[in-house]
């Protein structure tokens, strides 16, 4: 079974906080997707902020966050701002 590190923008910190929160593989990470992932994320750690959300993104996709889409970074950004007045 592949380690969530084995993906793109996934280091040891960002892992452990998927794995806090249920997601322990690259498949369940795909599965979930980025924003449910962040969702979850970010009702046991508040303090994880946009830049996370690119990571988990680009980790589903395969590429690194810097290089996602302008529109792909916009419609993130938008789910982002949307969960702040709801935490």
């Amino acid at each position: 079974m592949a380690e969530l590190t084995s993906m793109a923008n996934i280091g040891r910190e960002m892992a452990r906080k998927l794995k806090n929160v249920g997601i322990d593989t690259p498949e369940m990470l795909t599965a979930a997707g980025a924003k449910q992932a962040f969702f979850q994320m970010k009702n046991l750690y508040p303090n994880v902020c946009l830049v996370h959300l690119y990571a988990l993104e680009g980790a589903v996709r395969g590429v690194e966050f810097n290089s996602l889409p302008e529109d792909v970074k916009r419609d993130l950004k938008a789910f982002s701002d949307c969960l702040k007045g709801k935490m």
